[in-house]
């Protein structure tokens, strides 16, 4: 949660600016939190009030329509239907994380975690990826190990999580899909030794920056949480409305005060 928000604001300038190198300045002057991390929290407000997912999503696309939000997900949140749009897009993933710390098994995190998914985002590959993070940072947070984790993934889900972040930065390119981003996502922090470690493996492979970046820095919290130094930073490009749900969140779900 705390660590998608990070790497959503890292990765906000890179999404238009790749660069396929971990040697970045991570956190500049325009670093800033966008589409991601609004999802992320109206996620959270959700599971605080048992409210739909897809009422809460709608209200944040009204509240902050300039975070950058897709063109499908726009168009549905500024329409009267409360039908899905069949949408495999990275959305899914990048706004599930709060699910898996919210709920007290795998099973409720992989229900859960569908329901976040499939009000907009209803193909199967749109909810396979928002499982597949979710799930990722459940076992991470139980103290699952890395290799545990990803043979859980890899017949979960068939993604295949064998190709370096040093192969991949090869031939990446800009890929919003689930199936071409949570795979990625998932093997940055596989190789990291850090949370700013996991953001930039991921921002380094360049493409959607900000949203792979997000996905993993979700399980990297989950195994590294985040320095007082990073907790600020999240803080201090967060309004008001955004930090008071993270940290009534943080308080009922993961007992601790930020």
């Amino acid at each position: 949660m705390l660590g998608a928000i990070y790497g959503d604001m890292c990765g906000s300038f890179f999404e238009h600016h790749n660069h396929k190198s971990k040697n970045i300045e991570l956190w500049t002057h325009v670093s800033r939190f966008t589409d991601d991390t609004v999802l992320t929290v109206a996620t959270m407000e959700a599971l605080l009030g048992n409210q739909a997912f897809s009422e809460r999503y709608r209200s944040y696309f009204l509240r902050y329509p300039h975070a950058g939000f897709g063109s499908g997900f726009a168009k549905w949140a500024m329409s009267d239907s409360e039908q899905p749009y069949n949408s495999f897009g990275n959305g899914a993933a990048m706004r599930v994380s709060p699910v898996a710390w919210a709920c007290e098994s795998l099973e409720e995190v992989l229900y859960v975690a569908k329901a976040t998914a499939e009000v907009t985002h209803n193909h199967p590959e749109g909810i396979k990826g928002a499982q597949a993070i979710a799930s990722a940072v459940y076992l991470t947070r139980t103290g699952k190990d890395r290799a545990a984790v990803r043979a859980y993934i890899e017949s979960a889900f068939n993604y295949n999580l064998s190709e370096s972040i040093d192969s991949i930065r090869g031939w990446y390119q800009f890929e919003v899909s689930c199936q071409g981003s949570v795979p990625q996502a998932i093997r940055a922090w596989m190789e990291s030794e850090s949370l700013e470690d996991a953001i930039r493996n991921a921002i380094s492979i360049g493409g959607d920056s900000d949203t792979i970046a997000c996905m993993a820095g979700a399980i990297a919290e989950a195994e590294f949480g985040l320095t007082d130094n990073e907790r600020h930073r999240v803080f201090s490009r967060l309004d008001p409305p955004l930090s008071k749900i993270v940290k009534a969140f943080y308080q009922r779900f993961v007992k601790a005060r930020l």
